[in-house]
């Protein structure tokens, strides 16, 4: 999936685009609309971005992984090698250790990231705070067509470029969980 995002400054004339693109096709859960302006954006019963996926908390979780598997592995390399491992104990104190230090480190760096604007919204910051909004959408290939012929209907919206939508499955998995949510 291809993420495109486009800038505008009235909350109507996303509504619109956001109504046609859900009648060609294009579900709620890829269009998501960002701004500053939240209770703004909520009276224009647009999908906007929740509050937690406005910050980082994923993406620094992810490089906190990426920091706590070596140091997993360099506990449980570490006790090996200094023959630990042979003692009554065994391995079993090393792999809760290994796990808990990776476990801190996700941890930490979540907690990083709640701190920090989300990674792929960070360019967009200046837009925001000069009270625009941004509209982007999450489109398969072959959407792609139905998503320009929608916003060259509306010449207002600004490019803002392009970026890695989120997975195919998630997608999907999220439409299916508000079809489900609406026939309780």
């Amino acid at each position: 999936m291809n993420r495109h995002y486009y800038i505008s400054n009235d909350l109507d004339e996303l509504e619109s685009v956001e109504s046609e693109l859900e009648a060609r096709g294009i579900d709620t859960e890829q269009i998501h609309v960002l701004s500053d302006k939240d209770a703004e954006v909520e009276k224009h019963h647009l999908h906007d971005v929740n509050s937690f996926m406005k910050q980082d908390v994923v993406h620094s979780g992810e490089i906190g992984a990426l920091i706590g598997v070596p140091l997993a592995i360099a506990i449980l390399g570490g006790a090996y090698l200094a023959g630990w491992t042979e003692s009554a104990a065994g391995w079993m104190p090393f792999i809760f250790l290994a796990i808990i230090v990776l476990g801190f480190s996700i941890w930490e760096g979540g907690f990083f990231g709640i701190q920090v604007p989300n990674a792929h919204f960070r360019n967009l910051k200046e837009k925001l705070h000069e009270g625009e909004h941004v509209l982007f959408v999450d489109v398969e290939p072959g959407q792609e067509t139905e998503l320009d012929r929608v916003i060259n209907h509306h010449p207002n919206l600004k490019l803002a470029g392009t970026g890695v939508a989120a997975p195919h499955w998630i997608v999907a998995w999220l439409h299916s969980w508000h079809q489900f949510k609406r026939t309780i």
